[in-house]
């Protein structure tokens, strides 16, 4: 039987040993935006879900912010920020009572050209001087209340202080909220990092934080207390394909249009498993640049037996990102021994510049290394780079499956040809 991954822009074929049974090889197929992305925007914001319209929320003489998050999403802001703005004028609220905060957690700050190209020119000129970049360490971030799990929440002062809140985000599968979109605009999006620090280093190991689960999730539990606190009334999320290309919009009620949404990513990228697999084969694609190249490896973990072996192949052509993450995966510390250091506050000086989901990446990777046998076939890494992050190196695929075969000669085995978009689940 031929079976392949994408990687790098091409389709590589493979074999592997008759002895192996396969749990799946499905593949998720690049789907199709819609023909008119304006349209599919009116249409989510004509029919809010468990909420009343823009234009009802809003009363004459109100403060309004608009939330919407950084460069690393690919969220077209540009096209639905003038769609905002014009709906909140049909309410009475001129655009000079209205200021835009990019919501980038404690990710590092764009430029103003970058900026300008997010949320476009039109917006861009009509939010003249009232577009903001949160900053998460900022004093003048404002003590909001604490989550009923006792995190203290602070939030930018713009979002504190603003009569109506509305924010603009993409909902995406997320290995510990469940997934992304909804309130994450408010947690880490405007809070401070301590407070974004106290939540993620708390709950980040917890067995019921990771992808496809929101009910029971404490990661995401708390993020949904941290935005009813700031107040958060209206939130457009989008659905998106590996070409940044709109597939649907869900617009309303935060929690409700999330979950909405939410269910509808499940259903695109859903991949059902009857068992934990023994070996697990996954491509990066099409999330292979940077960091995003380890959520496939990520997925994969949450189905794969303890024990097991994974075959990670990326690319790694941009492995700048990732070299700080090596060089810290590369210290004798455990998974458990780093995240206390992390609660205690005692970041490493070479890793306190990056943000605090970068830096969480080193217990995961770590867990990884203590869990299962990795096997990382990159052209971007070299082998010592591999051998820093307590995986094994391999040239090519086939190396790889090879060397599995030696210590595996039986066992049930998942693949994953495009591994970056999957969301796995084993009953």
């Amino acid at each position: 039987m031929d079976l392949y991954i994408n990687s790098n822009g091409e389709r590589i074929y493979f074999q592997i040993p008759e002895s192996w049974n396969l749990l799946t090889s499905q593949d998720k197929s690049l789907l199709k935006g819609v023909l008119d992305p304006k349209q599919e925007i009116q249409k989510a914001l004509d029919h809010p879900i468990d909420s009343p319209m823009i234009e009802e929320l809003v009363r004459p003489g109100m403060e309004v912010t608009i939330l919407f998050d950084d460069l690393q999403r690919p969220t077209p802001v540009h096209l639905a920020l003038p769609e905002i703005l014009n709906r909140l004028n049909r309410g009475g609220i001129p655009d000079h009572r209205i200021k835009g905060i990019c919501a980038l957690g404690t990710h590092p700050a764009p430029n103003l050209d970058q900026l300008r190209k997010k949320v476009g020119e039109e917006a861009f000129s009509r939010l003249q001087g009232r577009i903001f970049i949160h900053d998460p360490h900022s004093s003048n971030n404002v003590m909001i209340g604490k989550t009923h799990r006792g995190t203290l929440i602070e939030i930018n002062p713009h979002v504190a202080f603003a009569d109506l809140i509305l924010g603009i985000g993409e909902c995406v599968p997320h290995p510990i909220s469940g997934y992304g979109g909804g309130y994450k605009i408010i947690m880490p999006g405007v809070c401070s990092y301590r407070s974004v620090a106290e939540h993620h280093f708390t709950w980040m190991r917890h067995r019921n934080s990771r992808v496809n689960l929101l009910e029971g999730n404490p990661f995401f539990e708390e993020i949904v207390d941290a935005g009813r606190l700031s107040r958060l009334a209206f939130k457009l999320d989008f659905i998106l394909n590996e070409k940044g290309e709109i597939l649907r919009a869900f617009a309303g009620d935060p929690g409700k249009q999330h979950q909405e949404a939410s269910n509808y990513s499940a259903f695109l990228y859903r991949v059902s498993l009857p068992k934990l697999a023994d070996i697990t084969i996954t491509s990066a694609y099409p999330m292979e640049i940077g960091v995003q190249a380890t959520k496939a490896l990520t997925m994969a973990g949450f189905c794969t037996r303890s024990g097991g072996s994974i075959i990670w192949v990326a690319p790694q052509k941009e492995a700048g990102p990732i070299l700080p993450l090596i060089q810290e995966m590369g210290s004798e510390e455990s998974a458990g021994e780093f995240h206390r250091r992390l609660i205690q506050n005692e970041i490493p000086d070479h890793l306190k510049s990056f943000g605090i989901s970068y830096i969480m990446q080193v217990v995961y990777f770590k867990e990884l290394s203590e869990k299962f046998n990795v096997y990382h076939v990159t052209p971007g890494l070299s082998p010592e780079q591999v051998k820093m992050m307590k995986f094994t190196y391999a040239a090519s695929l086939e190396e790889a499956i090879q060397e599995v075969y030696k210590k595996m000669p039986e066992g049930d085995v998942a693949i994953f040809p495009s591994g970056g978009t999957v969301i796995p689940e084993v009953p």
